[in-house]
């Protein structure tokens, strides 16, 4: 979207295709310039340096000719290349409802794409000057070397685009209309059934794409499934960022060999909702002990969810997580059971196939002694690592992807 998100395009308005919702824009649309002074000035006269980041974009499936999408890392101390200004004239306009680790991640990428125009950003519980310093200080993703500069309490100003800033606790009372909005990037993480994240279109929003998984919205992941996408569908779910690994993964090995059954484990970097030190977790007990000390079991619906997208294999998948004290970057272990006897030359053959065509830009390759700070803003959606993954016998293997869980799935 978040995010795939980001990834929402102008035409779906007039042609109703989710696939051209998350189109990414031409080889020819790259990211904005950086400012001159790049300092960030919020009122009273502070100023805040930084270093440029660059944003990426995600092909989809129907995109056989896009560039290669190569790792990224986005750090405090080490920048990728300045690129060219998007050249075009029409923008997506969009909006974010929640500044979290997400919808902070939509805004950096949205802001490198000309394609899309961010309007506003609703978050209660933030005010714009502590916006204006969470978006430019970054502890995983670094620095952003842009000009900020909070014109007033509803105003932010980032490389000279301004950006209505909202503080709603209620959807229904934010009025995505007035503010130009078209899209709603829905990040808040509280907002993720159909029911609720309807709201948005009551103040004048068009679509919303929800950036996690739904109970009952219709769910897609991009290089999997949007081709189903239907122009009634006002609300859709983007599901995570751990389904968004699994997905491409398991679609190029059931298409060309079959999965009879799979188990699947994520190894997971800490989020937000874990405790730093021990606290009271009364839904699930491990999960309130200290994510720096622990490797914390945890259940999962990712692996279900791949059965939402790919109704082939529902009920064929489960799986579950470990919680463990890094920063970012998740890795999913798929072991499953394969139909068509091969080879596993062969099954890292339609693999390293799939990411140079059909899924180029969301499935990567990788052959390298890779550990998982190497993909620390990766905008690809599964990295599948051969050298890690194993096969016991022609129908039975272990199946190794890495995924920036913030990053990659924006």
């Amino acid at each position: 979207i978040g995010m795939a998100a980001t990834t929402m395009m102008r035409s779906s308005l007039k042609s109703g295709s989710f696939a051209e919702i998350y189109r990414p824009a031409e080889p020819k649309c790259f990211s904005k310039g950086v400012s001159k002074n790049g300092s960030v000035k919020v009122s009273g006269g502070s100023e805040f340096f930084g270093s440029a980041v660059r944003f990426g974009q995600r092909s989809s499936l129907q995109c056989q000719n896009a560039r290669p999408l190569q790792p990224i890392r986005a750090t405090a101390t080490e920048s990728p290349p300045k690129v060219q200004q998007y050249s075009g004239k029409e923008k997506t306009k969009i909006a974010i409802n929640g500044f979290g680790r997400i919808g902070r991640l939509v805004l950096r990428i949205a802001l490198g794409r000309g394609d899309i125009n961010v309007v506003a950003v609703n978050d209660p519980f933030i005010d714009v000057k502590y916006m204006a310093y969470m978006f430019k200080y970054d502890s995983t993703h670094g620095v952003y070397k842009g000009s900020i500069t909070v014109i007033d309490d509803k105003t932010l100003e980032i490389d000279g685009h301004k950006i209505t800033v909202s503080s709603k606790r209620d959807p229904a009372e934010i009025p995505w209309g007035d503010f130009g909005a078209d899209y709603v990037v829905e990040s808040s993480g509280v907002f993720t059934t159909t029911e609720k994240a309807s709201a948005h279109l009551k103040g004048g929003a068009k679509k919303v794409v929800i950036s996690a998984p739904s109970a009952d919205a219709p769910m897609f992941v991009i290089g999997v499934n949007e081709g189903s996408y239907k122009p009634e569908m006002a609300i859709v779910s983007n599901a995570s960022c751990t389904t968004n690994c699994l997905a491409p993964l398991a679609k190029v090995v059931h298409e060309n060999f079959g999965i009879v059954e799979g188990l699947m484990t994520t190894v997971h970097a800490t989020t937000a909702t874990q405790k730093t030190v021990d606290g009271p977790s009364m839904k699930d007990w491990r999960g309130g002990r200290g994510a720096g000390q622990n490797i914390i079991p945890s259940s999962t619906g990712a692996a279900k969810a791949v059965g939402k997208v790919l109704p082939e294999l529902n009920g064929k998948l489960t799986g579950m997580a470990f919680r463990v004290p890094t920063p970012n970057v998740s890795v999913v272990d798929l072991t499953c059971r394969l139909e068509k006897p091969a080879s596993f030359d062969e099954v890292k053959a339609a693999l390293k196939s799939a990411s140079e065509g059909s899924l180029k830009g969301i499935l990567g390759y990788t052959e390298d002694d890779v550990v998982s700070n190497d993909f620390v803003g990766d905008e690809r959606s599964s990295i599948f690592d051969s050298k890690a993954s194993i096969a016991l016998s022609p129908q039975f293997l272990k199946l190794v992807s890495w995924y920036d869980n913030e990053w990659g799935y924006r």
